[in-house]
């Protein structure tokens, strides 16, 4: 077996830092460009009884504390407000007291529930 030379040593201890670093890295970007919950749900946009209803992972940039599990949802351009419940369900400020399985299903409940009416923006603190 050949002797430890200092460039081996060198050089696997360069190559373990450089996978580190790199593993590192990976993880980081990983976790900025998903930041929201393991299992959340994706992005949508879609026509429902004719109202535009979006969602996707929130940014972070808005309120002080987010009940959504830092998703959006949007009908018509304002932002349905939405809090994820401990079993895993979703209510909205609209159909509060009818917890539904995802944000897209709580975005369809309260442009039913809406029945025509525009949303209007929820007052923040």
């Amino acid at each position: 077996m050949p002797d430890l030379t200092r460039r081996r040593a060198l050089t696997a201890a360069a190559a373990v830092a450089a996978t580190a670093s790199a593993a590192t890295l990976a993880a980081h970007a990983a976790s900025a460009a998903d930041h929201h919950q393991p299992g959340s749900p994706g992005s949508f946009d879609e026509v429902y009884k004719g109202r535009r209803i979006q969602g996707r992972p929130a940014s972070g940039g808005g309120h002080h504390h987010e009940h959504g599990g830092g998703y959006a949802v949007f009908v018509d351009g304002v932002q349905l407000h939405l809090m994820q419940n401990a079993d895993g369900t979703w209510i909205s400020v609209v159909s509060h007291y009818d917890p539904v399985a995802d944000p897209r299903a709580a975005a369809r409940a309260a442009v039913d529930e809406l029945q025509g009416a525009p949303l209007l923006p929820f007052p923040a603190n």
